[in-house]
């Protein structure tokens, strides 16, 4: 062995021992006739001493070596005179006796250290580099003891781990697929999985009743901060059960993940609020819920009072900023610029002060009195020194996906989203079916095998849009930590939610026929969830995006800027797939 003991488990008890160390040249400092050298492992940093006094030759080979060499030391442990309370090892040093060069290194692009001078794509492309750094390591070590603890709490409720296959059929009604082009079958494609899906609704007629998986996903979609083009889900589905069971279940398992993190207790229910309720209250269907601001209707005050704007709109929103009346006009025209922004697209805000001694200031006070004012304050629930910021606009749903923008945005200038308080909440009672208006047809919201409110079975020809999806989110601060539903597992009620989506059965037969024929031989009734693995573990590690949280990630474009993939083939590989490329001014035609 190269080392008997590691660089972060030395501690005092240790003085006097003789030790052998591996790792990595942190850093060098000279000071007098001694040299302290900085090496680095997995566990931890250790500083060893060679002075001149000691060993002059090992001296003088200790101050030739350079960051990130890898060395092997022997020496003895003692106490430090100046010790590091910053450090695990800061108590003791080594001092050493012999020194061995295990390979050396061109210096480093950018410093391996927790604070480094290396951008986002520098990092990317050195990204085995990057991975020594403690603060992207400990992402990593936290994802491992993740993956242990669901797999423990799964396996104790009777959950049995099963690996779907990796290259399915090609089922383009979700998400756009990653294909694979099969040599032994020339002018035929496999797909990557976009979930595991069908396969475990096959596992749940198998008789497999209780199915989960830690599995790699793919889809070929525009990316953002916590998307990537492969990405990790915990894939579980239960037979015999009903909403409320999965629920707790995976409830309990989100539960119990906290406290092993972060220790934290969650005694009560996750509170629960519809799909409609969930638009209504904060203008999208994953809400942060840690603070309030919940979304006030003024349509009925703002109208009649001939403010075009209001008069022509559908819907007049608002939220109370609470202290905030004391923003000038250059805050608020700030907030102003930030919802006409594209990625918002509203075309302004309005707003109303309420000062001290019942004081009222607004932007449209040439249309309205103080006293009108005052009933918007008052419906609003605002206090003296509150603003509120509202919203016009000609359609509702769009109105306030634009004002829980401005919500959020309010949220973390007022310092309400710490990343240590967590509002984990369940949206339910989602639609089963979304309206595409440049198609003229209705879409699955989540997939096609999801079931229908038994309540609602008998709007499903009558009035499509009004029916209710046993499908149900869990939502954790503003994120959609996963979500799944109960599966339709009546072969008939499945042909109609495949007429009703714009199948023929002859493309429902084609596209999905092993499922359905599965279902003739006694399909249970059966539901599941899956739960974002990659978010889980940034959300915990208290991260902006997935991308730390995975080992070797795809950047923004969906390119791995380290290896340079995608890249072009080899055309005797294409012509052994029997594949042709277009020009590249003919993409996309």
């Amino acid at each position: 062995m190269y080392r008997d003991n590691t660089c972060g488990e030395l501690r005092l008890a240790d003085a006097g021992k003789e030790v052998k160390l591996a790792g990595w040249v942190q850093r060098i400092r000279k000071m007098g006739g001694m040299t302290f050298v900085d090496v680095r492992d997995r566990y931890g940093i250790t500083q060893v001493v060679f002075g001149q006094d000691i060993d002059a030759v090992l001296a003088d080979k200790a101050n030739r070596l350079g960051r990130e060499f890898v060395v092997q030391v022997t020496g003895t442990v003692r106490e430090r005179s100046s010790k590091n309370p910053s450090l695990p090892t800061g108590d003791i040093e080594v001092i050493a006796d012999g020194l061995d060069v295990l390979n050396r290194s061109d210096v480093p692009p950018f410093t391996i250290e927790d604070n480094t001078d290396g951008g986002d794509d520098l990092r990317m492309k050195y990204r085995y580099l990057d991975l020594r750094r403690p603060a992207v390591r400990k992402n990593l070590e936290l994802r491992h003891r993740m993956a242990f603890e669901i797999r423990r709490y799964l396996d104790a409720n009777g959950f049995l781990e099963v690996e779907t296959p990796i290259l399915v059929k090609s089922t383009p009604e979700g998400a756009r697929d990653f294909v694979v082009p099969s040599r032994m079958n020339p002018g035929e494609f496999y797909a990557l999985p976009q979930s595991p899906q069908l396969f475990k609704q096959l596992l749940m007629v198998s008789g497999f009743d209780r199915y989960f998986q830690i599995a790699k996903c793919f889809r070929d979609e525009d990316l953002r901060a916590d998307r990537q083009p492969e990405f990790t889900q915990i894939d579980c589905e239960m037979s015999f059960v009903e909403q409320e069971d999965v629920i707790r279940m995976f409830e309990g398992l989100v539960k119990h993940i906290f406290k092993y993190v972060k220790g934290m207790d969650f005694p009560e229910a996750f509170p629960r609020i519809t799909w409609q309720d969930a638009m209504t209250r904060y203008g999208s269907d994953k809400p942060d819920i840690r603070f309030g601001m919940e979304f006030v209707d003024f349509t009925d005050l703002a109208k009649g009072n001939g403010f075009a704007v209001a008069d022509d709109a559908e819907i007049v929103v608002g939220i109370c900023a609470p202290g905030c009346a004391e923003y000038t006009r250059k805050q608020i025209d700030e907030l102003t610029e930030f919802v006409k922004r594209p990625q918002i697209g509203a075309k302004g805000l309005m707003w109303v002060k309420f000062g001290p001694d019942g004081e009222v200031k607004s932007s449209i006070g040439k249309f309205y009195t103080p006293e009108q004012l005052a009933d918007w304050g008052r419906r609003a629930g605002a206090k003296e020194g509150d603003l509120l910021l509202v919203m016009a606009g000609d359609n509702a749903m769009k109105t306030r996906k634009q004002l829980c923008e401005l919500r959020l945005e309010m949220g973390e200038r007022l310092g309400f989203r710490d990343r240590e308080v967590f509002a984990p909440l369940w949206v339910v009672d989602f639609p089963l079916f979304e309206w595409d208006d440049e198609t003229q047809r209705y879409y699955a919201m989540h997939h096609p095998f999801t079931a229908p409110n038994p309540e609602d079975i008998p709007l499903l020809k009558s009035d499509t849009g009004r029916v209710r999806a046993t499908a149900y989110d869990i939502v954790v601060n503003g994120t959609e930590l996963g979500g799944g539903s109960i599966r339709i597992h009546d072969s008939e009620l499945q042909d109609q939610m495949f007429e009703l989506l714009g199948f023929t059965p002859e493309r429902a037969q084609e596209q999905f026929g092993f499922l359905m024929n599965a279902f003739r031989y006694g399909a249970p009734p059966h539901g599941g969830l899956a739960l974002g693995f990659d978010r889980f573990v940034s959300m915990l590690a208290g991260l902006d995006t997935i991308r730390d949280t995975i080992a070797f990630p795809k950047n923004n474009s969906g390119r791995d800027v380290m290896n340079e993939s995608p890249s072009p083939i080899e055309a005797a590989q294409l012509e052994e797939l029997r594949l042709e490329l277009r020009p590249a001014d003919d993409k996309g035609k």
